[in-house]
């Protein structure tokens, strides 16, 4: 099987932690260069993880030709000038969400990718996941009548205040990082954007909201909840709830979670609870972008969808007052 060279620019946590070992096992992708701010940094990532070239810039990995595509894991506010700079020099690029600061930063990484004829995919591995699939199914087949409300939620432990997360200037706070999870999770849902966007936030003395939640209203009457938060000294939730007229779907399910998944659908007082099995979604995501530039696929991900997910996140942002 033909193999796509990648290149991974920077050293993030994620790219450790998650991304780089999905991309191991994922049959069309070869782990061929890694580049960090520190060529020590980037030689410790090679020899772990099997890179066949460091480098000690961005700009180095970018130059090499050998590379096809690019992995951009870097901060928040970095992701529109590398990920242009990746597209430029005509490699495709999956970048980590959220994809842009905002909707106008999204809108010029898709034409830099339109203009250089290369692919523009945001990672949000969690939707190439057979859960995902699987819930979309049900409410497209009218398992529970029409959606009359969804809520959504990941609440995560709070960072220490020198991290990038706890950072306006580098797209910190629980809304940009932890809260676009239920917010896409709830686009890609309910396949449409909302009309009426209104959310609050508790802030920190640096204006950083460690908890917030909008409400999303669409035609008909339908409602959407988004919550998220980083509380401290406690654990993880991830909630997944759907009402509708003849029913609900309900879900332990955490974003990106592996192995056996299980969702429960309660129609007339009778409930029935299904088991997905669902592999790594990171060597799903670098998988798909992977057949993309082989020209097996387009990408799962759409344009449409990531501005679509950037331009409410900029009315929500704007209604909590961030």
């Amino acid at each position: 099987m033909k193999k796509v060279q990648w290149g991974v620019l920077g050293t993030a946590d994620i790219a450790r932690g998650a991304t780089i070992p999905g991309m191991q096992r994922a049959e069309s992708v070869s782990l061929y260069a890694i580049a960090g701010r520190r060529l020590e940094k980037a030689q410790q990532y090679q020899q772990a993880f099997g890179f066949e070239k460091a480098y000690g810039s961005y700009d180095e990995l970018l130059a090499d030709p050998a590379v096809e595509a690019v992995y951009v894991p870097l901060p928040n506010n970095l992701h529109c000038e590398w990920a242009v700079r990746a597209l430029q020099a005509g490699k495709h690029v999956l970048c980590e969400k959220p994809l842009a600061m905002n909707e106008a930063e999204a809108l010029r990484m898709f034409r830099t990718a339109e203009e250089n004829r290369v692919f523009l995919m945001e990672a949000y591995a969690y939707l190439h996941s057979p859960f995902t699939a699987a819930v979309k199914q049900e409410l497209d087949s009218g398992a529970i009548g029409e959606v009359k409300y969804m809520e959504s939620a990941f609440l995560g432990g709070r960072r220490p205040d020198t991290d990038i997360r706890m950072r306006k200037e580098t797209g910190g706070g629980a809304m940009y990082d932890l809260g676009c999870y239920p917010l896409s999770m709830i686009l890609w849902l309910m396949g449409k954007e909302p009309e009426q966007v209104s959310a609050s936030a508790y802030y920190t003395e640096r204006r950083i909201d460690l908890y917030s939640s909008a409400l999303l209203a669409f035609e008909n009457d339908v409602v959407a909840e988004v919550t998220c938060g980083m509380p401290a000294d406690a654990g993880r939730l991830d909630r997944l709830h759907i009402l509708g007229t003849e029913g609900e779907i309900i879900s332990p399910y955490r974003f990106n979670q592996r192995g056996e998944v299980s969702y429960t659908v309660i129609r007339g007082g009778q409930a029935e609870t299904k088991t997905v099995s669902c592999p790594g979604n990171y060597t799903l995501e670098t998988e798909q972008l992977s057949r993309c530039v082989l020209g097996e696929a387009v990408p799962h991900i759409p344009r449409e969808f990531s501005l679509r997910v950037a331009r409410t996140m900029d009315r929500i942002l704007q209604a909590m007052g961030y």
